[in-house]
């Protein structure tokens, strides 16, 4: 295992989380798998979009809300640039962020990079946990933040402490039951610390 390969959420309506995804613009990115596995609260990750600028932030959180997602935090600036965050019917979180706190054109709905976010008990004891997968880490920021050097596949990883992570997108850091997320990679299948589960895929062939 050197990369993620792929990102299933398990959704209890397919068809209506289909139709939400492609709508919102990752139709392609993510996979999806029907389950009744129960659930609440916060499942512990959240999908993170980078844009070029805050028209792009806009046109995307307003996808989401017309095909469906409830507005967590309104799109506005920060000392790190301009973002929001949308839950999805289905209840997987996604925050559309940009560097950029003014537009340089109109919005062209482009993803710069989907980074999958895990939250984690103990960010540094998962992240060796990780590495002794095979990951090779490209970012970190001591105990707080790790993301991991990206593979072929159409999303990167990294790690968030749990209660850092659900403040971030807005919400209580509590939950239980199913994370409703499979992971796939050219290993496994295993689990990680934190109980997300991992199941062995074909990784994608790289692109030209």
């Amino acid at each position: 295992m050197t990369s993620l390969a792929s990102v299933t959420l398990e959704v209890a309506d397919l068809t209506a989380a289909d139709r939400f995804y492609t709508a919102f613009g990752l139709g392609t990115q993510v996979r999806l798998r029907a389950s009744e596995a129960p659930t609440s609260g916060f499942r512990g990750f959240a999908l993170a979009l980078t844009v070029a600028q805050p028209a792009d932030v806009r046109a995307f959180l307003d996808a989401a809300v017309d095909a469906g997602a409830t507005t967590l935090k309104p799109a506005s600036k920060s000392f790190w640039g301009y973002a929001g965050v949308v839950r999805a019917p289905d209840g997987t979180i996604l925050k559309v962020a940009s560097s950029a706190k003014k537009d340089s054109g109109p919005a062209t709905r482009e993803i710069e990079q989907l980074v999958l976010l895990l939250g984690a008990t103990d960010v540094t004891a998962t992240r060796q946990f990780y590495v002794d997968q095979g990951l090779v880490v490209g970012k970190s920021f001591g105990s707080k933040y790790v993301e991991f050097a990206a593979g072929p596949g159409p999303v990167n990883l990294a790690l968030y402490g749990r209660r850092a992570l659900a403040k971030d997108v807005g919400v209580p850091a509590d939950g239980t039951g199913s994370h409703r997320l499979v992971l796939g990679s050219g290993a496994g299948p295993f689990t990680d610390p934190d109980g997300y589960a991992w199941e062995t895929v074909a990784a994608p062939a790289p692109t030209a």
